[in-house]
């Protein structure tokens, strides 16, 4: 399900990007196009949906969780197919458009995928439920990143967001595979209550619920702010690379390839920090990780261009990144109440990537008045907000009585 949930960030996102430079689209229309993504950041507007109401048919069928997966995934497969079919040449409008549709019901089946993982699983089992997600999700990413530019190169763009949707058709038989996880409480109280009685459940009470943890408020900041100091270092990571003179196949090679792998460790090795340890001090570890390691890049913009130490970079780098994102999604997981799970989860991850993509938006202003080695020592204090926030959150927890109906992850 990860890699379902990874495979369309590209296909309306980079690779997208790579098919309208190709065809000369302009640079100014192809920055416009970013704007196709606003679904991952506002999911969480539509997310109760998903929480209070059948699919259609499929509903009954198969029970709410996999019934609304496959709709969506369904819809993916369609949004692709016409993203496909469209010539950004042509009509670069009626591709955005196509895209759009791409990204929200990406974005929907993202929220579904959530809320079954966070539903099915044991709260012993999150941190490696999370983990394998994120195993799945970076291979998604892969396959429709550097998978679908080779495709390209033998065949039409049709064909390449054709296989692609099939990919997706595949997921679909892996959700009709799949137990519905058992719901909370019955759908019946909420078919006899009056529509402003269900409107009010459907919306308000999720965040009313959300609003009992305790510190909520430093709860949402905190996500925010986590992946800051990452986020500010990556956006700037390219023009780095091309400054310290690093050829394309040298940062494809360091940075894509053996970069995923460092990834993939760093998520397993997250997995087992979260099992073995209570989840926010291994939150807290995994982020003093992360901090340090951003300090590879100051080091490395004094050597210049040295492949080896930048290899030595990337794998620290994507080591703690991944350790972070399996121990900060098992920390998501356990904030879910289990009656509002995709309400809850959506809320969260739209936040966390508000956090990825506007907070870090000035980091090439910033570059533009630092030298590199400075810019990368300020994008790792940049993480300081964060982890003083989990110190206080921490501190907070141990006094606090536990959510009822939250995952007891906290120590």
């Amino acid at each position: 399900m990860g890699f379902s949930s990874g495979l369309p960030l590209a296909l309306s996102g980079a690779t997208l990007s790579f098919w309208l430079a190709k065809v000369g689209v302009s640079k100014t229309d192809i920055g416009l196009f970013a704007l196709v993504g606003l679904a991952y950041n506002l999911k969480f507007v539509w997310s109760p949906l998903f929480d209070n109401v059948a699919a259609p048919w499929l509903g009954r069928r198969l029970g709410r969780r996999r019934a609304w997966g496959i709709v969506t995934q369904i819809g993916l497969i369609a949004a692709l197919l016409a993203t496909g079919a469209s010539d950004p040449a042509i009509s670069p409008l009626r591709t955005a458009l196509c895209a759009v549709m791409v990204a929200f019901f990406s974005a929907s089946q993202d929220i579904v995928i959530d809320a079954y993982r966070v539903e099915i699983l044991d709260p012993h089992r999150q941190g490696a439920g999370a983990a394998v997600t994120q195993y799945g999700y970076r291979i998604g990413m892969l396959a429709s990143g550097a998978g679908a530019l080779f495709l390209s190169t033998v065949l039409s763009w049709f064909a390449v967001y054709a296989v692609m949707a099939a990919l997706v058709g595949l997921c679909v038989l892996l959700f009709l595979a799949s137990p519905e996880p058992a719901r909370v409480s019955s759908d019946a109280p909420r078919q006899r209550a009056g529509a402003a009685a269900r409107l009010r459940e459907a919306v308000i009470e999720p965040f009313a619920d959300f609003s009992r943890h305790g510190g909520w408020v430093a709860i949402l900041a905190f996500v925010v702010l986590f992946k800051l100091g990452d986020a500010l270092a990556g956006n700037m990571a390219t023009p780095f690379y091309v400054e310290m003179r690093f050829t394309a196949a040298e940062i494809a090679t360091v940075t894509k390839i053996f970069g995923l792998a460092a990834t993939t460790l760093g998520i397993f090795c997250g997995g087992l920090l979260v099992a073995h340890m209570p989840l926010m001090r291994a939150l807290l570890i995994a982020g003093v990780l992360q901090l340090v390691s951003i300090w590879m890049f100051a080091i490395q913009a004094l050597l210049g261009h040295d492949v080896g130490f930048l290899t030595l970079t990337i794998f620290t780098e994507n080591l703690m990144a991944g350790i972070g994102s399996a121990a900060f999604v098992a920390y998501l997981s356990s904030l879910c109440t289990l009656k509002y799970t995709a309400t809850h989860y959506a809320l969260l991850s739209s936040l966390a990537a508000f956090g990825r993509t506007l907070l870090s938006s000035p980091a090439g202003w910033i570059a533009d008045r630092l030298d590199w080695p400075s810019f990368f020592v300020a994008a790792s204090a940049a993480a300081l907000p964060g982890l003083a926030l989990l110190v206080y959150l921490m501190r907070a927890a141990k006094l606090a009585p536990p959510m009822p109906g939250a995952l007891p992850a906290a120590d």
